[in-house]
């Protein structure tokens, strides 16, 4: 039975990230992927966008891992020539009881160590943006968009140059500690045994009932697990818009934002169901209870203009009657496993803080 140094759950854009930290710091690295491609799942269904990091609380590592991993981030892309923008983003308040929410998203980010925040009035919001309609707004000039493919197959680029490989179509059926490894057992088409001194659950959607096949490790510390599926439209034609246009946050989130792509294609979202089941399809009825949302910083929004575009699956951790939760990341100092590592709730920002998610799996690997 071979022996491996490192062995990570999940070929997603977290995944990848970590098993390339963990490659480049001289372990030998197999990533095992249940699906038959890299990052077909929440990786393969974001708005791709670099967030600045300006919603989180103090101190949690949603904010920290956010921001540090957006300027490693940015530092990666230019330096492998993947494909990004730094568009920047527009929070706007529509009405004058708004502006004190500006106001406080501008203490939380700075709490965050984003400082690069600037106030806009109306009309100098409107001399960037021309078509929107707001009565004050913030600027966040960091925010950005990239290719998240691109990425994702640099970073296996990375890991197979230093060695490592990703097994597609290898589902991990279960793994046991013993003698000081993990004994792993691997499905698919030609099953196999193997065992790892290091074990990452990167499984996103499949994290928590991933945690329940590993022998040994207490159920009290696996979190429950739910699905959020955000719905998101895009707008038949191009839209009059060269930056993300958010409203201030609403209770329930975010509220109906508009992303763009590289291509320019503008895409509203999201519209959240709580769902049992993975289901990837979009109901194009949902779109009806954008348009009102969307013209209250947008008024000329056409009758009719919203058309399917993609959905996505969030997997959370908590339900959706209680406050969202931060990342959950266990090592060894939490479950007592030595070599062990369980992600939980990697959602947004995910895609953002993946390079800074790698170095800190990998540093709490090395310190244990």
């Amino acid at each position: 039975m071979e022996t491996l140094d490192a062995v990570v759950v999940g070929a997603g854009v977290v995944g990848l990230a970590v098993a390339r930290e963990l490659a480049l710091r001289g372990r030998e690295v197999w990533v095992l992927e249940a699906e038959d491609a890299i990052g077909t799942q929440t990786s393969a269904r974001n708005s791709e966008v670099i967030h600045a990091g300006l919603y989180y609380q103090a101190g949690s590592l949603k904010g920290r891992l956010c921001v540090a991993g957006k300027a490693l981030l940015y530092d990666y892309c230019a330096a492998r020539g993947i494909d990004h923008r730094r568009c920047g983003k527009l929070i706007v308040a529509t009405t004058a009881d708004e502006v004190a929410q500006l106001e406080a998203l501008i203490a939380r980010a700075a709490a965050l160590g984003v400082t690069d925040l600037v106030r806009l009035t109306s009309a100098a919001a409107q001399a960037l943006e021309p078509a929107l309609s707001c009565v004050a707004a913030v600027l966040s000039p960091s925010t950005g968009i990239v290719d998240s493919h691109a990425l994702m197959t640099s970073f296996q680029g990375d890991l197979e140059n230093a060695g490592g490989l990703v097994a597609l179509r290898a589902p991990l059926v279960s793994a046991q500690h013993d003698d000081g490894a993990f004994r792993l057992e691997v499905g698919g088409a030609d099953p196999i045994e193997l065992r790892a001194r290091v074990l990452v659950n990167c499984a996103g959607l499949g994290a928590v009932a991933l945690a329940r096949r590993i022998a040994g490790l207490d159920a009290a510390l696996i979190p429950p697990a739910y699905l959020a599926k955000g719905n998101y439209y895009a707008l038949a034609g191009r839209a009059p818009f060269s930056r993300l246009i958010y409203p201030v946050p609403q209770a329930a989130g975010l509220g109906v934002h508009l992303t763009l792509d590289l291509a320019g294609q503008a895409r509203f979202g999201p519209d959240v169901e709580w769902i049992d089941e993975v289901d990837y399809r979009v109901d194009p009825a949902r779109s009806e209870g954008f348009y009102a949302s969307i013209r209250e910083y947008w008024p000329e929004l056409p009758d009719n203009s919203l058309v399917p575009a993609y959905s996505g699956i969030r997997p959370k951790i908590q339900s959706p009657r209680e406050a969202a939760r931060d990342f959950l990341i266990q090592g060894p100092s939490d479950h007592g496993r030595a070599g062990l590592v369980n992600l939980f709730g990697i959602e947004s920002p995910g895609l953002t803080a993946c390079l800074a998610i790698g170095t800190h799996v990998a540093d709490l690997i090395a310190a244990a």
